[in-house]
């Protein structure tokens, strides 16, 4: 635990009032590693997606270790004039997925990194599919901006989110209160990376080796061994829509 190190605003202020004692009062938390979060300096935050209960739970951790989170949030939360009014105020940053909107939302990623900002991120895009919640294939965002900026990329590895919320469900269960583990590992590397020319294989190659720390960190907290191959929706498909369907 350390002493916030950035100046959070009153919108982050707000947001910790409220929801700091909540969490607090439904949640055991168990953070290991929280030491390899930077204190100073701009970073990456790359965690497996397991449940809408998430961006609450992974800001309690970086906030208790001093520091502010940003996240790429979806652009329909900014589309209420209240709501969106106040995460701008945090600092959050929108995002229209698979628009060229997101061109915007990657350079501001980019600029908070570059500002000294903690920008949190979630590397599968969406909640993952995998049957036993083991993480998905990534997307490039978080490679592309690792390399972009030099900045380093922290994994984390977290379990128990998904008790007090399961994927696309909308009852909570807070009690008895469920135990949530996050798991920070060193960064990952990409020095070698970083001055090779960006293709496709590059950010290929960063994503994987992203992807492969956090799971490293998810095994570690279960216990045991995720698949050889990630789950791929392209592949696969959506099961949580095919549900939908039946």
């Amino acid at each position: 635990m350390r002493k916030l190190q950035e100046r959070r605003g009153w919108a982050f202020g707000f947001g910790v009032i409220i929801l700091k004692p909540l969490l607090v009062a439904f949640t055991r938390r168990r953070w290991i590693g929280g030491d390899n979060l930077p204190q100073a300096g701009g970073f990456i935050v790359a965690l497996n997606h397991i449940s809408h209960v998430d961006p609450l739970t992974a800001a309690h951790l970086v906030y208790d270790h001093g520091r502010i989170p940003r996240y790429l949030a979806k652009s329909g939360l900014f589309n209420n004039k209240l709501l969106g009014f106040f995460l701008r105020s945090a600092g959050q940053i929108p995002v229209r997925r698979d628009t060229s909107d997101a061109v915007g939302a990657y350079a501001a990623a980019v600029e908070a990194v570059r500002a000294g900002k903690c920008v949190v991120i979630y590397p599968e895009a969406t909640i993952t599919r995998d049957p036993d919640l083991w993480p998905m294939k990534g997307k490039s965002g978080a490679a592309r901006i690792a390399l972009a900026t030099n900045c380093p990329v922290i994994p984390v590895g977290q379990w128990g989110a998904q008790e007090i919320l399961p994927p696309y469900t909308k009852k909570p269960y807070l009690l008895p209160r469920r135990t949530v583990t996050m798991r920070v590992g060193t960064p990952v590397p990409l020095d070698d990376l970083r001055d090779a020319p960006l293709t496709p294989a590059t950010v290929n190659q960063a994503t994987e080796r992203i992807m492969t720390a956090i799971t490293a960190q998810l095994e570690l907290v279960r216990d045991e061994t995720a698949p050889a191959e990630r789950y791929d929706m392209a592949v696969r498909g959506d099961r949580f829509k095919k549900k939908k369907a039946e």
